[in-house]
């Protein structure tokens, strides 16, 4: 086979919008899209798109030259071989300029600013090869028109090779399964939620189906609350008590409060009885309180536990970063009697037990307390979870700062939001009326 001798190499952004001229000097219209065919590593353009009002392209290979100033035509216009979009055919613009990409080396998403392509010439024969897109800020300058900002900047290209469809016409892009299975489970959890949101419903069920119990169910606790029961619903009852137990208690309950009670009893039926048990007490507590908004995974001690000794537990327990702020020092009937802060749990002298260290005036609410009132212990005291105690002092569960924010919150750099947004977030998505 003769090697492919590359003619010319540019980024879509330069030729959209260019003029289209035929031999014959007319202008026939201007470059609005690409057609393309994606049956190899790298998609082929097959047409481009002239006009706006017309399904007809003219196929690339009528193209003599992509010119500085214009698109030229081997042939007069009425004589140019025309197309119309195939079924296995979708346009470049339209269908994956913005679109995401997982960018291998970190393990994050990047939007796609700009494609390369590469007009190649192969035994007599020409093609238009879509070669990489480029994630980087100046693949955005040039598609803006900014080019004078780029100067300096390289561009940041992402191998066409190392990509495939994540759906025909929809959605994003990601790396090719050979590749790209082990990164996905990297991405962030957030991220992740992106592209779920962004499938439709077969597609989101086959992505959770490659991701291990523990990514699916963070990635899910991220999505929004409408995708996610309808996630859970279609799901095999099965599969998703696997994920959701994977969950932390309140976020398990968020989800199960969003779908038909038939089906949350479904899933609860499949979990062991303890777990079960104690998502439903999550998510019986009415809708505007507090204990919607707690968390049944915290740290406890007894009051006799020496700091050495509660360090080691901590090294065994590797609690999650929502929890190791504070050690919650109960009695044997779990009635709180203090706090302590990982600070004074490290400063503390190895044999000093936490009834000695501990802060005895604890502040708290009541699970039936307003939401509201949660909120602003945790604001006023700058505490970074507040616990949650019934009327006899036992501890019931926690409610962090970090699951307030990321949940009330569409603007998390303003606290005074915090009220307004409590009815329409987390408090009124959890509990039953």
């Amino acid at each position: 086979m003769a090697a492919a001798n590359i003619q010319q190499e540019f980024f879509l952004s330069q030729v959209l919008g260019k003029p289209i001229r035929d031999a014959r000097g007319e202008v026939i219209g201007c470059l609005r899209d690409m057609a393309i065919r994606w049956e190899a590593v790298y998609p082929t353009a097959v047409g481009i798109k002239y006009a706006r009002h017309t399904q007809n392209h003219v196929a690339t290979s009528e193209v003599l030259a992509w010119g500085e100033r214009y698109i030229e035509l081997r042939q007069d216009f009425a004589a140019t071989a025309k197309c119309q979009l195939q079924a296995d055919e979708i346009y470049v613009s339209k269908w994956l300029l913005d679109k995401q990409v997982i960018d291998i080396n970190g393990s994050k998403l990047a939007r796609v600013n700009d494609i390369q392509l590469v007009w190649v010439e192969q035994e007599e024969s020409r093609k238009l090869l879509l070669t990489a897109v480029d994630i980087g800020v100046r693949g955005l300058l040039r598609r803006v028109g900014l080019n004078f900002f780029a100067k300096g900047r390289e561009n940041k290209l992402l191998g066409w090779e190392h990509i495939v469809p994540l759906e025909a016409r929809v959605a994003d892009l990601r790396l090719r399964p050979d590749v790209s299975r082990d990164k996905i489970g990297q991405l962030r959890p957030a991220d992740l939620a992106d592209i779920i949101e962004d499938l439709n419903a077969p597609k989101r069920l086959e992505l959770l189906q490659n991701l291990d119990n523990q990514t699916a169910a963070e990635a899910l606790a991220e999505v929004a609350p409408d995708t996610r029961s309808d996630i859970i619903e279609s799901l095999e009852s099965s599969a998703a008590s696997t994920i959701i137990q994977e969950m932390a208690p309140d976020e398990a309950a968020d989800a199960l409060g969003q779908v038909s009670r038939e089906k949350s009893e479904q899933i609860l039926n499949l979990m062991q009885a303890e777990r079960a048990n104690s998502l439903r007490k999550l998510m019986d507590y009415p809708a505007d309180t507090a204990g919607a908004l707690m968390t049944t995974e915290y740290l406890s001690f007894s009051p006799r536990t020496t700091a050495a000794a509660a360090i080691d537990r901590l090294r065994e327990l590797a609690p999650s970063a929502d929890t190791i702020y504070y050690l919650f020092v109960l009695e044997s009937d779990n009635t709180l009697v203090g706090v302590v802060s990982l600070r004074q749990l490290i400063v503390a002298p190895p044999n000093q037990t936490l009834d000695q260290i501990m802060e005895k005036r604890v502040l708290k609410v009541n699970p039936r307390d307003n939401g509201h009132k949660a909120i602003e212990v945790i604001a006023k005291y700058d505490l970074l979870a507040v616990p949650v105690v019934d009327d006899q002092g036992i501890m019931l569960g926690i409610i962090t700062v970090d699951d307030i924010i990321e949940t009330l919150l569409p603007d998390r750099n303003n606290l005074e939001t915090f009220s307004h947004y409590l009815v329409g977030g987390k408090l009124a998505r959890r509990g039953r009326p």
